[in-house]
């Protein structure tokens, strides 16, 4: 380091300027609830709720809800987090897998034996300086295009710096990298619908449930299990629509479950479920279309004055074109549902004031466009979508969807810069990127090219348990020189990397959140309970090691400790105009006023009312029933309407003795955070592994009864899970969570039952290149030989006490770094500059040129709306994106 260049060390032994954040950090207005018990307690918030943690001798010993901010805790907030904070899987040091180790500097570090060696236990000198190595070798030998992110989304913290944000932030000072484009949440869908009605609508609020409850008549949830799904949020959860979804159900709403299996939702709304076999959605809309032209229940004057396209998708749906109408008896020979029920089922959703919800769960599947687009097409045949209480949406399950929202700013998250690096992966396909660089594919209407992936980093993400065809992964890995992992538990992303470094938990660590993700009227305090596990540090210092190390830490820091970004976060929200600073930090959480006009309104409302004046983000300004820019894009698994298209592997096409797989999201889990709780894998494992729901005829066909252990098996993988044997799965299908955290029997089954070893790599079309993980097919037998208990949660085999020789900074290269970057840096423009500090912080999106001018167009206003932005800010982060854009010029 040069004597001219601000240091972490020179900073730290200089002593911060706290501004009084020591006194904060252990103050609760809300410690003395009980007067007699002792005081030191802190406020904290998490994916599953806010809470007030007691600590007593240094130790969490209790996590109390707070019935003012969530009535409704669930089991992972009461029993799962405290559980997990001292799980004996978390990663207490840093670790370099053995063979990395012992040939980092000749190159020789057998990446084959990833997920089969030991770990050796380094210090963070030696982590940091492996890891900036490897940034610099790779970016000074292959270009920074050879780096690759798969760290999106950001699920592993709620707070307003989570370590992708942090990733993005530093790697982008070095340059940037190959960043993962889309997601796994919903990666058909948010490609698909900006297209079709403007707006990604798969991350925008929903209409607001008093206008559901007073206007509403029937409520389809396709494949929608509200219930279950709001257990958690992306930020954090307050479970504010369990109230309002009983009240919406005792109104008198009539409810409507399409789905292969019963849900939660079902039981707790008194839904009618009505069988439908996986991924035939949209021959069921299709056939209820059709019933609904033949008996002229259609709205003409509507789609006239609201769509474009309608008469080819009409002609389609009545055989003009292909000559196969698509009638109710046509639908039932693929969907399984009587010709009788598809009928009444039109009649009643054509004549009724009808909210229909379409779940994530029903694009995760080859050709996951068409469903989306069949919702949209039926709505808009009968002439519902705009009107109070009546259209459709697509995220009712997700961020309590229907709660009013305040539209108030959040806290900002620190900008991650601009990355230089243009290419992408989509989500769901870094297996097929890893093996084939170079190949050119097809993404949301544009040609790209596959990088040559040299280094992989991941900070926050599981990729290695949500990547379909599992095992095809591990195999591609083995061309990669290095991944790295940051983490806070052994899951299945570190089993497979070379270098992990150990990430303290949110409960040991500062940070700032909002609540919930739509109505967005709260703002927390995430403040540090504990102090870390082990040697593992903050997300934030683990960064700012890391930019030390590469001759960054001021511009990753700007010169500042990480109080210092929170409190600058929090005086962006909108709450610091009515709360001081000290004010909330010591309470543990601020209001934001919801105003009255959020409890009225109605999703695409503006259109309906004016759609000239307020048109959609389409090229048509409408709704388009058929798009004229999909068309001629001429994909072969997309055309521009939506069509009924036979899938590669489902039950209409399955051999004697297949099954359909579905799986959802769990109950007691986050995805695959929390699988590691002892006392939650008490409440739904069965003999340790993850529980298969199983129609009561496929189990007794096959000698299976509850609680037995099953294989589920098929030419990509088998995995042993535990028999849960129902009457409310239709036959031929079975439902597995997705979320499991794997382990390898001598035979190579996951000994766990990880579903993904059994899912497919088949892209969802060529349009969006999304995931199909609920399109597979499996075969099940009763387990006879399984190994031993689950290992999934045991620590891989560590080496303690290796000697280990120094890295001097020499062989760290970091004087490397002026030349790669001397030709990229400029000043960025007031819009970009707001766009990566307020925009790119949420969900979805991230890179300008990730999508085009027009959806753009569409996806800002739920964006603008959750970032908060005033209309002046609004004018100039829309200027900088459609200067930017990837068909801009």
């Amino acid at each position: 380091m040069s004597l001219t260049t601000p240091t972490r060390r020179a900073f730290l032994q200089g002593g911060a300027a706290f501004f009084g954040t020591a006194n904060l950090m252990g103050s609760t207005a809300l410690a003395a609830l009980d007067p007699n018990s002792f005081r030191d307690r802190a406020f904290h918030a998490t994916h599953y709720g806010p809470f007030e943690a007691v600590v007593r001798d240094g130790k969490l010993v209790g996590v109390n809800a707070i019935m003012e901010l969530d009535a409704r805790p669930t089991e992972m907030l009461t029993y799962g987090v405290m559980d997990r904070t001292y799980d004996k899987s978390r990663i207490n040091y840093p670790m370099v897998r053995k063979s990395y180790l012992e040939g980092w500097e000749t190159g020789d570090t057998k990446p084959e034996l990833r997920g089969k060696e030991e770990y050796v236990r380094v210090d963070w000198d030696t982590a940091w300086s492996l890891t900036a190595k490897a940034l610099l070798d790779t970016a000074t030998n292959h270009g920074n295009e050879a780096i690759f992110s798969s760290s999106y989304g950001g699920w592993s913290n709620a707070g307003s710096f989570r370590p992708n944000v942090l990733q993005g932030r530093l790697i982008n000072l070095i340059g940037g990298c190959t960043n993962t484009a889309g997601d796994w949440s919903a990666g058909a869908g948010q490609v698909l619908l900006p297209r079709v009605i403007g707006d990604m609508e798969v991350y925008s609020g929903q209409t607001a449930w008093e206008v559901i409850r007073d206007n509403t008549e029937v409520f389809v949830l396709v494949g929608c299990d509200p219930i279950k799904n709001n257990r958690i949020e992306y930020r954090v959860a307050d479970h504010g629509m369990y109230g309002p979804w009983e009240q919406i159900r005792d109104a008198g709403v009539k409810f409507i479950s399409i789905n292969p299996q019963r849900t939660a939702s079902d039981e707790y709304l008194g839904a009618e479920w009505v069988k439908v076999v996986p991924n035939t959605d949209t021959a069921l809309f299709l056939g209820m279309a059709y019933h609904v032209l033949e008996n002229g229940l259609e709205d003409r004057e509507y789609m006239d004055k609201y769509t474009v396209g309608a008469d080819k998708w009409i002609a389609y749906v009545k055989g003009e074109d292909d000559g196969t109408p698509k009638t109710p008896a046509w639908a039932s020979a693929i969907t399984g549902i009587d010709e009788a029920k598809i009928k009444e089922l039109a009649e009643l959703l054509a004549t009724s004031n009808t909210q229909v919800a379409g779940s994530w769960a029903i694009q995760r599947a080859q050709h996951g466009e068409m469903a989306y687009w069949s919702l949209v097409n039926f709505q808009a045949l009968t002439g519902k979508i705009g009107k109070p209480g009546s259209g459709v949406g697509f995220s009712w399950h997700y961020g309590n969807g229907g709660m009013p929202q305040s539209g108030a700013r959040t806290p900002v998250g620190m900008s991650q810069g601009r990355n230089f690096i243009k290419k992408v992966v989509p989500a769901s396909r870094i297996t097929e990127a890893l093996e084939n660089p170079g190949k050119e594919f097809f993404y949301n209407g544009f040609t790209n090219t596959y990088p040559d992936i040299k280094m992989i980093f991941n900070a926050g993400n599981n990729f290695m348990s949500h990547q379909q065809d599992t095992n095809r992964l591990i195999r591609a890995l083995e061309k990669v020189e290095t991944i790295v992992c940051v983490d806070v538990w052994w899951t299945a992303a570190t089993r497979w990397v070379d270098i992990v470094l150990p990430a303290a938990s949110t409960l040991e660590q500062d940070d700032i959140t909002s609540g919930g993700t739509y109505s967005n009227d709260k703002v927390y305090a995430m403040k540090k309970v504990i102090e870390p596990v082990g040697e593992s540090l903050p997300d934030y210092e683990i960064f700012e090691g890391l930019a030390d190390k590469l001759g960054l830490w001021a511009q990753f820091t700007d010169g500042e400790d990480k109080m210092y970004h929170i409190k600058l976060a929090y005086e962006a929200s909108g709450a610091a105009a009515e709360t001081p600073f000290k004010e909330f930090w010591e309470k543990g959480y601020a209001r934001m006023p919801v105003p009255d006009a959020a409890r009225k309104w109605t999703r695409h409302s503006e259109f309906y009312n004016d759609p000239e004046g307020s048109p959609l983000h389409t090229d048509s300004g409408k709704i388009e029933m058929f798009s004229e820019s999909i068309s001629a894009m001429d994909i072969d698994d997309c055309p521009g309407m939506p069509v009924w298209m036979e899938k590669h592997e489902y039950l209409g096409n399955a051999k004697e003795g297949q099954l359909h797989v579905v799986s959802p999201h769990p109950w007691f889990r986050l995805h695959s955070q929390m699988d590691q709780s002892e006392k939650l894998r008490a409440l739904y494992k069965v003999q340790g592994r993850e529980p298969v729901r199983i129609n009561t005829q496929d189990a007794a066909s096959r000698g299976i009864e509850d609680g037995d252990l099953v294989e589920l098996y098929n030419d990509r993988g088998t995995v042993i899970v535990g028999a849960v044997v129902s009457d409310d799965i239709m036959p031929g299908v079975v439902s597995l969570y997705e979320g499991a955290w794997p382990s390898l029997d001598s035979k190579g089954r996951c000994n766990s039952g990880l579903v993904n070893f059994l899912t497919s790599t088949q892209r969802s079309s060529g349009l969006a290149q999304a995931t199909t993980a609920n399109t597979v097919l499996v075969e099940m037998r009763k387990c006879e030989d399984p190994e031993g208990p689950n290992m999934a949660y045991e620590k891989p085999a560590i080496i303690e006490d290796m000697e280990i020789a120094a890295i001097d900074d020499e062989a760290v290269g970091a004087e490397r770094l002026e030349a790669l970057t001397e030709a990229l840096y400029a000043d960025m423009s007031p819009g970009e500059k707001m766009f990566f500090e307020r925009c790119t912080v949420c969900h979805a999106p991230r890179e300008v040129t990730h999508y085009t001018r027009q959806q753009w167009k569409g996806i800002v206003p739920s964006m603008f709306e959750r970032a908060g932005l005033e209309e002046s800010e609004r004018e100039l982060v829309m200027d900088y994106l459609m200067k930017n854009a990837a068909d801009a010029n």
